[in-house]
């Protein structure tokens, strides 16, 4: 297989939301916990927790989801916000950097509304502090003007419905996560729960795909819906033009090639941090922040976005000392590494 015009593999199995998948993304979100594919125990615990709510007639306590990115998080929010009969307002913690951008943001909610806050790990401090009024009491604490002239109010909120998502649950504050009522983790998804995923999105999207395909798609996937709908997209444009517009495993097959994504879903950055590890650091181990300089990755990215699952397919294992490669690492990669790490590393 030649490498030549592979690296746009290294962004179309990057499981991190990308520009090209908002509307894409909208269009085939689940609406409500029965059409949402997999994390079961997430499913049914966030379902009681919705149905005692409405019995009360209360808002649902607050919620924190943590994960990898792309195992639909944003889903889960808009989701609660169907259940429960309220509007959803969506934002990120890097996006609210003064107290008054949250302080509108929370004012402008109404009874039984979501606020969504994504990257929730990122909110400054400052934020923080008013936010923990707002989720325990129903109020925010301001501060205007400045000086002798300064004067603290307080103005009520309507109860309302945080949920948070984050990638990194080790950076939360330890006062902000004991305020949410509800915590679920969520994990990657199994290959049989991906290709019906697949074939969903296939269905919505008008797109004709084999079985066969789309459980081919699933395996190629990183455990990650985000990237099987993408992969799905790809393989979309590829039989329109290639094929008859049929997406069967052979078509499939080429499609997939065609981008470097390897039958265990490994793009060009998988294949280069391996190599890196198992050739250039003998196996390991080696820190992290080495390893980005000889992949030049930044070290952030490696462990927020390969590693995960670099780590849970067993390749890759993290020491005290550095990252080390596995014995399954050296099967897989092993034996093509020397062939491969020429063109890899150019």
């Amino acid at each position: 297989m030649e490498w030549e015009g592979k690296e746009e593999a290294a962004t179309i199995t990057e499981p991190e939301g990308q520009p090209s998948d908002l509307a894409s993304e909208i269009s085939l979100r689940p609406a409500s916990l029965p059409d949402y594919v997999g994390q079961d125990r997430v499913r049914e615990n966030l379902g009681i927790g919705i149905r005692a709510a409405i019995g009360r007639g209360e808002p649902l306590d607050h919620v924190l989801l943590i994960g990898p990115p792309g195992l639909g998080k944003t889903s889960l929010a808009h989701i609660i916000a169907h259940e429960m009969g309220g509007r959803i307002r969506q934002t990120s913690g890097p996006v609210i950097e003064k107290a008054g951008d949250l302080a509108a943001i929370l004012t402008a909610l109404e009874r039984g509304d979501v606020l969504f806050i994504d990257e929730i790990h990122r909110l400054g401090k400052s934020i923080e502090e008013i936010l923990y009024p707002a989720m325990e009491d129903g109020r925010i604490d301001l501060v205007i003007g400045e000086g002798p002239s300064a004067r603290s109010i307080s103005l009520e909120l309507a109860r309302f419905t945080l949920v948070g998502a984050t990638t990194r649950s080790g950076l939360l504050s330890a006062p902000l996560r004991s305020r949410f009522g509800n915590t679920f983790h969520l994990d990657f998804y199994a290959d049989e729960e991906l290709a019906a995923i697949v074939e969903r999105s296939a269905r919505l999207l008008d797109v004709c795909v084999q079985p066969e395909a789309a459980r081919l798609v699933a395996t190629r996937a990183r455990g990650t819906p985000r990237v099987a709908n993408r992969l799905l997209r790809w393989l979309r444009d590829y039989a329109a033009v290639k094929a008859d517009g049929e997406v069967t495993s052979e078509v499939a097959l080429s499609a997939l090639d065609s981008l470097g994504v390897d039958e265990g879903g490994f793009d060009t950055m998988d294949r280069r941090l391996m190599l890196a590890i198992i050739d250039k650091f003998d196996g390991g181990p080696v820190g992290i922040d080495t390893l980005a300089a000889a992949v030049g990755e930044d070290a952030g990215t490696l462990e927020e976005v390969y590693e995960p699952y670099l780590i849970r397919a067993g390749f890759i294992q993290k020491t005290p000392r550095g990252r080390t490669a596995t014995t399954r690492a050296y099967e897989h990669f092993g034996a093509t590494g020397r062939r491969e790490q020429g063109a890899l590393f150019e």
